[in-house]
C-alpha cells in the first residue's frame, strides 16, 4: 500500500507539508519567503566587516593546503611540499608526482619525503606581502575547486568540512574576492529552506493537534515561517559567515523528515533522504549530534512503546549506517570530539556538573528572548492563558457538543508523540549547548531559534483555540487574523531594534584608508590580526608583531629601510598606542604624519601613518 493511500490523498496532493506540495498553490507562502529574503538581504548589504572566525572560514576554505596564518611561518609545511613536489608544469606531470608521492608513503611510511618535509620557520615574525594575504582568503585560477585542500585544512581545525567546501565553491566561482555576500548567500539559501520547512511543520503539527480547517492550518504554517524570517535570530544567522546557518537547516530538515515518517508510519522504507540529511548535519557541525541523538532516541522509545518493531529496526539500521559513513568519510571527527582542544574543553564543561550552570542558562535564555520573540509576545501569551483560566467551565458542555460536529479526530498516533518529538530534542539541545558551549554567544543557539518560533506559534494557536472553548462568541477567523497580524508587527518592531551584531559597521572606513604604497606594522594581542586580513591585502606588505616582539626585535634593518609605514595598533594588555609610537620614533626615527582612524573602529583599532622625511 502506498503512502498516499494510507493518508487518503494522492501523491502531490498532500497539503500537510509534503515537500512535493509545499509550493503548489502556496502563493502567500512564496511571497512571505521572498519578502523575508529581501529584508535579510538588506541586512547583508549593511555588513562591512568580519568576526575573526568569519575570516578564518575564508582561510580554511581558500588557503591552498595552508590552514593557519603563522607570523614566523608564512607558508605551511604541506603547502610548501605541494608547491615544490606535487605541482607540475602540466596536468600529467602533477598526476605523476602525486602517484610517486603515494608510492613513497606506502613504502617508507614515516621516513617518506612527505612526512619528513620541513617548512621554512623563522626565528621571529617576517614580512608577509599583500599577495600572500590575498592567497590566504581568496581563490585564483590555480586553486579553484580544490576540495582536497579544504579537506586537509579543516582536519587541523575543530569542525567538519561541509560548510568550508560550500564557501570554497562560491569563492571558486567569484575568484579574487572575499566579500560578505559570498558567505551570507549560503545562509540566505538555508534561511529560505528553513522557512519553507517551518511552514510545512506548522501545518503538520496543527493537523496533529486536531485542526482540520485548511485555512487555519495554512495560517499557522505561514506564521511559523514568516515569524522566523522576521526574527533577529534569522538576521544573526544570515550575517554570521560560519556553519550555523547550515546547521540550523539540517536540524529542522531532520525533524521534518522524522515527523513526516512518523505520521505516515514509513520508517521501514525510503530512508535515503533521512540518512543523507543526517550525514550533512554531521559533516557541518558536531553540535548536530545533540539534536540528532536526542530526537532519534525519542523516536526509538516511541516506536518501541507502540510496538512498531519493524520500523524501529529499520530506523536504527539507517542511523547506524549514517554514523558509519559519516566517520568513514571524515574520520578526523573522532579526534575533534574527544581529543582536540575545543573538544576536550566542551567535555570538561559537561563534566563540571551544575557549577555555574544557572548563570549560563540565564545568559542563553536571554539570547533566546532577544533572537526569537520579544517580551511583548510572551506577555500576550500570559494574558491569553489568564483569560482561558478565567473562563474555565463557561458553556463548556455546549461547546464540546458543538466541537464534535466541527472537528475531526487528529492522526491515529495521538498528540503525545508529536509533543515529545517537538519539545524534548529542542529543549535537550538547549540544555546541552548551554553547558558545553565555550562562549556565551548566540551562534551555539541558532539551531534552537526556529523551534522556539514553532513552539510560540503553536502555543498561541492552542490558547486561541482554548479561548473559543471558554467563550464561543470569540470563534471568529477575523479575531485570529488580527492577533496573528499583531504578533507579526511586534516581530517587525523587534527587528527594527536589531542590535547590529555581525554587521561591524565602520570597518569599511577603516579598510578604505589602507594605502597600497605603505607597509603596515600591526601590533596585536593573541591572534587579533585575523580581524584585519582584508586590510593586509591592500598594504604593500605587513609585519604582525606583539609589542614584546617589536621591543626585542633582532631584524631591525627591515624596518629601518622603510621611509613610511602605517601602524595598526589593536587593543591588548601591557601596551597602548602611545607606547608603540614612541618606540617607533625613538628606535627607527619615524614621525607621526597623520592619524588614520581618529575614532576606534569596530574592533577597537587605532591606525597611524608615520614617515621619516618630515
Amino acid at each position: 500500500m502506498s503512502v498516499g493511500s494510507r493518508t487518503g490523498k494522492k501523491r502531490g496532493q498532500d497539503d500537510s507539508g509534503r515537500p512535493g506540495s509545499i509550493w503548489k498553490g502556496k502563493w502567500a507562502e512564496s511571497v512571505a519567503i521572498c519578502l523575508c529574503l529581501l529584508l535579510l538581504g538588506l541586512f547583508v548589504s549593511c555588513k562591512e566587516g568580519f568576526h575573526m572566525d568569519e575570516l578564518l572560514s575564508f582561510e580554511l576554505a581558500n588557503a591552498r593546503f595552508n590552514p593557519w596564518i603563522v607570523t614566523t611561518q608564512p607558508e605551511g609545511r604541506l603547502a610548501k611540499f605541494v608547491r615544490n613536489e606535487i605541482d607540475g608544469e602540466t596536468f600529467g606531470e602533477t598526476i605523476g608526482n602525486l602517484v610517486e608521492t603515494v608510492k613513497d608513503v606506502i613504502e617508507n611510511r614515516g621516513a617518506s619525503k612527505l612526512l619528513t618535509y620541513q617548512a621554512d620557520v623563522y626565528e621571529e615574525p617576517v614580512w608577509i606581502t599583500a599577495e600572500q594575504f590575498k592567497d590566504y582568503i581568496t581563490v585564483d585560477k590555480k586553486d579553484a575547486f580544490q576540495y582536497l585542500s579544504v579537506y586537509f585544512n579543516v582536519k587541523d581545525d575543530n569542525h567538519p568540512p561541509l560548510h568550508f567546501m560550500v564557501l570554497h565553491t562560491i569563492s571558486s566561482l567569484f575568484r579574487g574576492q572575499a566579500k560578505p555576500w559570498m558567505g551570507c548567500v549560503i545562509n540566505l539559501a538555508a534561511m529560505a529552506a528553513v522557512m519553507a520547512l517551518l511552514m510545512g511543520l506548522g501545518r503538520m503539527l496543527a493537523e496533529a493537534g486536531g485542526c482540520r480547517e485548511e485555512g487555519r492550518k495554512r495560517m499557522i504554517g505561514l506564521c511559523c515561517g514568516l515569524l522566523y524570517g522576521l526574527s533577529c535570530g534569522a538576521v544573526a544567522t544570515t550575517l554570521l559567515i560560519r556553519m550555523y546557518g547550515l546547521l540550523t537547516l539540517w536540524c529542522v530538515a531532520y525533524f521534518y523528515l522524522i515527523l513526516q515518517k512518523w505520521r505516515d508510519r514509513a520508517f521501514d522504507r525510503h530512508n535515503i533522504r533521512l540518512i543523507f540529511v543526517t550525514l550533512l548535519g554531521f559533516w557541518t557541525q558536531y553540535f548536530f549530534l545533540f539534536y540528532c541523538i536526542l530526537l532519534a532516541g525519542t523516536v526509538c522509545v516511541l516506536l518501541f512503546r507502540e510496538k512498531r518493531t519493524r520500523e524501529l529496526l529499520h530506523f536504527v539500521r539507517s542511523m547506524v549506517l549514517a554514523a558509519v559513513v559519516g566517520v568513514a568519510v571524515f574520520p578526523f571527527a573522532i579526534q575533534d570530539v574527544f581529543s582536540s582542544g575545543r573538544g576536550v574543553e566542551a567535555l570538561q564543561n559537561l563534566g563540571t556538573g551544575f557549577a555555574g550552570y544557572g548563570e549560563r542558562l540565564a545568559a542563553f535564555l536571554g539570547i533566546l528572548e532577544e533572537r526569537t520573540f520579544g517580551v511583548p509576545f510572551w506577555v500576550l501569551l500570559c494574558i491569553l492563558a489568564v483569560l482561558v483560566l478565567a473562563g474555565r467551565g463557561q458553556k463548556k458542555i455546549d461547546f464540546q457538543r458543538e466541537k464534535k460536529t466541527v472537528r475531526e479526530p487528529g492522526p491515529s498516533s495521538g498528540k503525545g508523540a508529536y509533543i515529545w518529538m517537538l519539545v524534548l530534542p529542542g529543549a535537550g539541545y538547549f540544555l546541552l549547548a548551554a553547558r558545553m558551549s565555550p562562549y556565551l554567544v548566540d551562534r551555539y543557539m541558532m539551531p534552537v531559534f526556529p523551534f522556539v518560533i514553532l513552539w510560540g506559534v503553536l502555543l498561541l494557536y492552542g490558547l486561541l483555540s482554548a479561548l473559543e472553548g471558554r467563550y464561543p462568541s470569540l470563534r471568529c477567523r477575523k479575531i485570529h487574523a488580527v492577533i496573528f497580524l499583531a504578533v507579526v508587527l511586534l516581530q517587525v518592531w523587534g527587528l527594527w531594534q536589531y542590535d547590529g551584531s555581525y554587521l561591524y559597521r565602520g570597518y569599511a572606513l577603516q579598510s578604505g584608508i589602507a594605502r597600497p604604497d605603505y607597509s603596515c606594522i600591526c601590533i596585536y594581542d593573541g591572534v587579533g590580526y585575523y580581524e584585519n586580513l582584508p586590510e593586509f591585502t591592500v598594504y604593500e606588505r605587513s609585519l604582525l608583531l606583539t609589542f614584546g616582539q617589536l621591543e626585542n626585535r633582532k631584524d631591525r634593518e627591515s624596518i629601518r629601510e622603510l621611509d613610511k609605514v602605517a601602524v595598526l595598533v589593536k587593543p591588548g594588555n601591557g601596551y597602548d598606542d602611545l607606547q608603540v609610537l614612541e618606540l617607533l620614533e625613538e628606535e627607527y626615527g619615524f614621525r607621526l604624519e597623520s592619524m588614520g582612524m581618529r575614532e576606534k573602529g569596530p574592533h577597537g583599532d587605532m591606525i597611524y601613518f608615520m614617515r621619516k622625511d618630515m
